[in-house]
């Protein structure tokens, strides 16, 4: 199964080289996300959970004040047994569509590959405004969604596991 884990560089370095993924929470393809999103083509289903992870991401980003403003999303094609269902409703939390729960820490070595955001300027301003309003977005505060919609126009870059140490340069 794919699944997609949100991260922050900081969480990346920390798991690379050797390490393991921290972070259990992930996002996949999910009866909920196929009956949300509407559509058979498993590719569009695989960019909108990697879409949930980035928003994800936002959130980890907001709790570590410290780390580098670009959302980061690690790529696992793992066992279908090593993955549980999210233990909320995703049908009544529209923010949850897309969880899954890992059974424990994931080695980095198993990542097919990293997703996220280049460095220029103009991203990690939109990222860092987006981390500034999440919260409030999350909360149904409009004005705070356009800011964060604004971090979502920037696609993450694809980057292949051999290319984590440049990445975190």
């Amino acid at each position: 199964m794919r699944v997609y884990v949100p991260t922050t560089l900081t969480g990346l370095a920390a798991a690379h080289p050797g390490g393991a993924l921290e972070q259990t929470a992930a996002y996949a393809v999910t009866p909920a996300l196929r009956e949300w999103y509407v559509s058979d083509d498993i590719e569009e289903l695989e960019y909108a959970a990697l879409n949930r992870a980035a928003q994800s991401s936002l959130r980890l980003l907001a709790a570590d004040p410290q780390a580098p403003r670009r959302r980061v999303v690690v790529a696992l094609d793992i066992a279908d047994s090593a993955v549980k269902p999210f233990p909320g409703d995703e049908y009544q939390d529209q923010a949850s569509l897309g969880r899954v729960v890992l059974a424990g820490p994931v080695a980095l070595a198993k990542a097919a590959a990293v997703h996220a955001d280049v460095s220029d300027t103009d991203v990690v301003e939109d990222v860092a405004a987006a981390v500034e309003a999440v919260a409030r977005a999350d909360a149904g505060d409009q004005d705070a969604q356009f800011t964060v919609d604004g971090a979502e126009d920037h696609e993450l870059l694809w980057f292949a596991t051999q290319e984590i140490p440049a990445l975190l340069a």
